[in-house]
């Protein structure tokens, strides 16, 4: 099953990754390190809440005016 990851930089260091499909979100201190942990806790959410998938999802930025 193919999932997604998005992934940001924390203040702290190191890297926050969610997967919107299901809500999990964990960190890691570089980027393999945290999608490992996605994908461990993704797996372990869907072992108890299976997902039933329609497709994947459309991933994209937008852009809204800054305030000064």
């Amino acid at each position: 099953m193919q999932l997604t990851a998005v992934l940001t930089q924390a203040e702290e260091g190191g890297f926050i990754a969610m997967n919107p499909e299901t809500g999990t979100t964990t960190e890691g201190e570089t980027i393999n390190e945290a999608l490992d942990n996605l994908r461990d806790a993704t797996a372990l959410y869907l072992e108890e809440f299976p997902l039933v998938t329609f497709g994947h999802p459309l991933v994209t930025t937008f852009d809204i005016p800054a305030h000064a």
